[in-house]
């Protein structure tokens, strides 16, 4: 991690969860990093805890809805005239509604397709801009995926969420191809995690906390700390070796046939 020292990373959903937990994880190894989310409350009092541990890089809190593509070219533009540009990008942001295809509101279906969708792909874009007009070969870009970007499980709340992590997974791969094609070492990586222990199945089924809080007691779950330590094992590998895909699941589930929210 030597070589990300006092570079710049861009981590969007840096509020809680697994956000919060690389924002933590990137300033412990030096780096200047920009947390993002709507609310900036959270990640305020982070970076106040980051600073009073003596950690050697900073975190730059900045507020902005990911559905609203002027938000994101703003903060694009505020870190450029503030720092120059992003050398990482951390696509973390996502979320989920209970909307089956069948029954579903449309509402919930274009809240999932813009947050899950629209704004990695946009974020994607603006940094790979800020990389090349920088002329920076060796960035990277990290999505923070699903298991469900990989298997789609019998529960319909989750099945167009599902649909929306299958394209992150195709995007990822189509990024990775346009950077070879490009002829850049800027790396892509998709990273997919099972079941880990955040507020995100609560956020889910917020009519039901009593199914939220079921589906972190029925396994021993991941925590966001070990995706921080998948990102961090990702960043740190030699320039020449890029991790594409990388799957991370609780121990005691081997097979992905159930709501493993990301």
């Amino acid at each position: 991690m030597e070589r990300w020292k006092d570079r710049v990373a861009l981590v969007t959903g840096a509020s809680v969860g697994i956000g919060a937990a690389v924002a933590r994880a990137l300033v412990q190894r030096g780096m200047k990093v920009v947390g993002c989310a709507r609310s900036v409350d959270k990640i305020e009092k982070l970076a106040a805890e980051c600073q009073s541990a003596g950690y050697p890089g900073i975190l730059i809190p900045y507020k902005c809805d990911l559905s609203n593509e002027e938000e994101i070219l703003s903060m694009f533009s505020a870190i450029k005239t503030l720092h120059q540009g992003v050398d990482v990008c951390i696509n973390n942001a996502g979320l989920a509604r209970p909307e089956p295809l069948l029954s579903g509101k449309t509402e919930g279906w274009r809240m999932m397709i813009d947050v899950n969708v629209m704004a990695v792909s946009i974020c994607t874009r603006e940094v790979y801009r800020s990389m090349k007009e920088r002329n920076i070969d060796d960035g990277h870009i990290i999505n923070i995926n699903s298991m469900n970007g990989h298997s789609v499980v019998p529960q319909s709340v989750v099945h167009f969420y599902s649909a929306t992590k299958y394209a992150v997974t195709a995007l990822t791969e189509g990024l990775r191809q346009e950077l070879r094609e490009a002829k850049t070492h800027i790396r892509a990586t998709c990273i997919s995690p099972g079941l880990v222990e955040t507020g995100f199945a609560f956020k889910l089924h917020d009519n039901d906390p009593e199914r939220a809080a079921a589906t972190y007691e029925s396994i021993r779950c991941l925590k966001a700390e070990d995706m921080a330590n998948a990102v961090i094992y990702v960043l740190s590998a030699p320039p020449h070796v890029q991790v594409s895909y990388k799957k991370v699941l609780p121990s005691e589930k081997s097979y992905l046939g159930l709501l493993e929210p990301r």
